[in-house]
């Protein structure tokens, strides 16, 4: 079934999406699960979003800072660093091109770039 693939396939692109959730700020991690699950296909949980978050912030792709909540425990703000833009930027730049060959796989052949079956 097609659901595997789905799944993995959105696996591999979670981390570019969290990247581009915080390119518009720091978040927290339940805000950044709440902007994934406004589009239907990135719903994702909580358990899924945390362990990418703190691998980019082990690899310096993110700072944190924990904020005195009213409601409960300090929230963890995530932000961008330097290094994370640069990172969205070329991961961004790596999917254009992907998506420029899928693309081009998905276009009709010319009539003289088919070739027959050996036969």
């Amino acid at each position: 079934m097609i659901a595997g693939w789905v799944t993995q396939l959105r696996k591999g692109l979670l981390e570019y999406c969290v990247l581009n959730v915080l390119r518009r700020g720091a978040s927290y991690g339940y805000e950044i699960v709440q902007a994934l699950q406004q589009i239907e296909a990135l719903a994702v949980s909580e358990s899924t979003i945390y362990p990418i978050l703190n691998r980019l912030r082990a690899e310096k792709y993110l700072t944190t800072r924990d904020v005195p909540s009213a409601s409960g425990p300090p929230r963890r703000y995530f932000t961008l660093t330097p290094a994370g833009r640069l990172r969205l930027a070329e991961m961004r730049a790596h999917l254009d091109l992907l998506n420029d060959a899928l693309n081009q796989l998905q276009q009709p052949l010319h009539e003289k770039d088919q070739h027959e079956p050996a036969g």
